[in-house]
């Protein structure tokens, strides 16, 4: 099988869109459902730790939500921005090594 046919990345990148399009069931829904935090954030809570996520931010998609969306709609539009500058970058790589 040739890896870079475009039949086959065309089955990647469905494959890709699919698994960011359900995943606001397990990042945002379902997680809520089941109470679940964030080890390392638990763990700082119990040592007294001060959160200073939001001083650090250097991004405008803060815990993957995007300011005036429902959360599930930013989780699945940080996805694929991330995917697509991905792409963007490997694509320029490969032009530049060539």
């Amino acid at each position: 099988m040739n890896l870079y046919s475009r039949k086959f990345l065309l089955k990647a990148l469905v494959l890709i869109g699919a698994i960011i399009l359900i995943s606001p069931v397990f990042g945002i829904i379902l997680s809520d459902k089941v109470a679940f935090h964030e080890p390392l954030d638990l763990t700082a809570e119990e040592l007294g730790l001060q959160d200073s996520t939001e001083d650090l931010n250097w991004t405008p998609f803060l815990d993957y939500t995007v300011p005036n969306l429902l959360p599930e709609a930013g989780y699945i539009l940080t996805g694929f921005l991330g995917i697509g500058l991905i792409l963007i970058i490997g694509k320029i790589l490969v032009r530049v090594l060539k």
